[in-house]
């Protein structure tokens, strides 16, 4: 097991884009750290400085308590499981998981038993002797994780392992890495795209935007307590609603106040934060659950556009002055489409944005 330190990274190509610009992330000892955001975001760029697959243009990246930068991958310690499985497809699933170790010239008794202790953590003793083309998608990607396991590396990084399987199955491979990550307790550094993967396995979580670390908490802190307008979009399924106004005092209450006349009271609780924001153009964020029928105050009017029923809740979408807004209901609402109806919102759950800087009010 090992620590993970990226000191103030800096990554410049030769046509001159920068993709990262001094950033700098610690991942523990152990931990499980997913490295998530839009594509384009140098996440899998981070990654593979991590892994040695590309250069570092300034800073330092530390593995175990050792500056690597000079390192080539395979003397790093890291194993590297990718979206494609790297599969040989002449080699039988036994031979391509003892394919690394024949190479560091293990004994035959040794690569059986560590061929054979990978493959009962990962179910797949039944498969040694077939070849990948037999294989589906699930057993080819626990085949790749199987080959990454016999080599104690120190390091596990994952370059979105799940994007190539279904739905169902992208479930259950989540479960089952997080499973094996119990199970080693390695320190494993995972890239996604998808902000449901990332919340559901990381321990901790980074997201990234245009080569600049956003934010770097736990699920529940990123989505409770985002820390910028980005960070609160982007993390959260559905998306936090957003919209435009500005805030306002009268007498000793702050409202916020749109162009069209939507008028919130703001909480005591929440209004002594943002009293020093009066008069300033404003974002208010409202999570799709903080949205409901039924309220004393804070609401609106709108006619539902859509009704998306999910079986356990139903997602109902209408618009706010040209906003699209998506509120999370109980499936038995009886709400149908064109119909009005008053909408509360929950203000004390709220956010607001600073609209120059995105940062995070209060």
């Amino acid at each position: 097991m090992a620590n993970v330190s990226l000191k103030k990274i800096s990554k410049t190509y030769p046509n001159g884009f920068r993709a990262i610009s001094n950033q700098s992330l610690e991942i523990q000892d152990g931990e499980f750290m997913v490295l998530v955001g839009p594509s384009g975001c140098a996440k899998t760029t981070a990654l593979n400085m991590i892994a040695g697959l590309e250069d570092v243009t300034d800073g330092e990246v530390v593995i175990k308590d050792r500056v690597v930068n000079g390192l080539s991958p395979k003397d790093r310690n890291i194993a590297m499981v990718f979206q494609n499985y790297a599969l040989y497809p002449h080699m039988t699933i036994y031979q391509n998981m003892a394919f690394g170790l024949k190479l560091r010239k293990y004994t035959k008794e040794r690569i059986d038993e560590e061929v054979g202790k990978a493959a009962k953590i990962l179910g797949i003793e039944d498969l040694l002797e077939r070849k990948p083309s037999t294989l589906s998608g699930g057993q080819k990607q626990r085949v790749a994780l199987g080959r990454a396991i016999v080599r104690h590396p120190d390091v596990f990084l994952f370059d979105e392992p799940l994007s190539n399987l279904d739905a169902k199955l992208r479930v259950q491979m989540r479960v089952e890495i997080k499973k094996i990550h119990q199970r080693l307790k390695n320190t494993m550094v995972y890239v996604t795209h998808d902000q449901v993967e990332a919340m559901t396995m990381g321990d901790r979580i980074t997201v990234m935007n245009k080569g600049q670390i956003q934010q770097v908490d736990t699920p529940h802190n990123l989505y409770h307590h985002p820390i910028n307008k980005f960070v609160a979009t982007f993390i959260g399924s559905p998306a936090m609603n957003i919209i435009s106004g500005k805030l306002l005092k009268e007498g000793v209450e702050l409202y916020f106040v749109t162009s069209e006349g939507i008028k919130l009271k703001i909480p005591e609780e929440k209004a002594s934060a943002l009293d020093s924001h009066c008069g300033k153009k404003v974002y208010l964020g409202v999570r799709p659950e903080d949205i409901s029928l039924s309220g004393a105050e804070n609401s609106f009017e709108a006619e539902i556009e859509v009704l998306e029923q999910m079986g356990n809740e139903t997602f109902v979408y209408f618009s706010v002055e040209g906003n699209q807004f998506i509120s999370r209901m109980p499936s038995n609402t009886g709400l149908t489409p064109g119909s009005n109806k008053r909408f509360f919102v929950d203000m004390l759950k709220c956010h607001f944005f600073d609209e120059e800087t995105g940062e995070n009010l209060g």
